[in-house]
């Protein structure tokens, strides 16, 4: 299915895989101010959610949304902001972001906004593990092969 996907550099070093649904990888951005996750569909080359099939584009609207209640769920905020910009990392990816009206960059988007500071190691694997049973708990993950 993933044949020739490669996830890009930027999104590498910007977040915490934290395993795959049947489209999309799961990525815990590495940013604690905000819960946010990204869903990258595993197709090389793609750019834009227009131009994936017609039943990819239905998968992953299914896998935001269950990105969204597993948010909604765990960190219980005010809004969920969804959004696909690719202005910088063109790679398809949904930015799944749980938002408080206390955090930081309310009420603006956080995308850009320059406020950042990283989990420690033990919160950052305790909210991987979290994030991973819910996740799992609404999409079956696919086991890593051996």
């Amino acid at each position: 299915m993933d044949t020739g996907f490669d996830l890009d550099a930027r999104l590498v070093k910007d977040t915490a895989s934290l395993g795959d649904w049947p489209l999309s990888r799961v990525l815990l951005m590495r940013n604690r101010l905000f819960p946010w996750l990204i869903l990258v569909p595993r197709r090389a080359g793609a750019v834009e959610i227009h131009r994936l099939s017609p039943d990819d584009q239905g998968l992953l609207s299914r896998e935001a949304s269950a990105a969204a209640r597993v948010l909604e769920r765990l960190c219980q905020p005010d809004k969920i902001n969804t959004g696909a910009l690719g202005n910088v990392v063109s790679q398809l990816h949904i930015h799944v972001v749980a938002r408080r009206r206390d955090d930081p960059a309310w009420p603006g988007p956080v995308w850009g906004c320059g406020l950042h500071t990283d989990y420690g190691l033990d919160e950052l694997s305790a909210l991987a593990h979290r994030l991973c049973n819910a996740l799992h708990a609404e999409i079956p993950l696919i086991p890593e092969p051996s």
